[in-house]
């Protein structure tokens, strides 16, 4: 994989995991927190393992992806499959070809204070920039949602 690059990002939240992990995956919560990468995500889908779940743009484009792990309160890993454009999945073009599978894992370590949320996510070396500034406002955002 060597078009792509493997981001870590953390927040430190004065919340116990449990209540991180629901925020993280309650849908309304969920498209708060999102509202750092667009306006409008949501997602279609469920977090148990072995579940596919799409991550869309209100125009409905987004990606394809699969729940490899889910230790509510632990730890998530979301794989990427694919892109959906215009409402057609795309698992198997050169472009997808390039960067996929690509993890985005969700550490919940529990602290005196509350959690550390450990984000580890693959971005394909286009999306570095975007990623490295989305993220800590996401987290940002989650925070607020989590100690509110």
């Amino acid at each position: 994989m060597p078009s792509v690059k493997r981001l870590q990002f953390s927040a430190a939240i004065l919340a116990p995991p449990d209540v991180v992990w629901r925020h993280v995956t309650d849908l309304e919560s969920y498209r708060r927190w999102t509202s750092a990468f667009a306006e409008g995500s949501t997602f279609d889908g469920a977090w148990e393992r072995g579940a596919k779940i799409r991550f869309l743009a209100p125009n409905g484009d987004g990606m394809l992806s699969e729940i490899e792990e889910s230790r509510p309160g632990e730890f998530l890993s979301i794989r990427h499959l694919g892109m959906i454009t215009n409402g057609v999945e795309d698992t198997t073009s050169e472009a997808v070809l390039a960067w996929v599978p690509a993890y985005e894992n969700y550490t919940f370590l529990p602290t005196p204070e509350g959690t550390t949320m450990v984000v580890d996510q693959d971005v394909a070396a286009e999306w570095e920039r975007y990623m490295s500034e989305a993220w800590p406002k996401a987290l940002g955002l989650l925070k607020e949602l989590c100690e509110a």
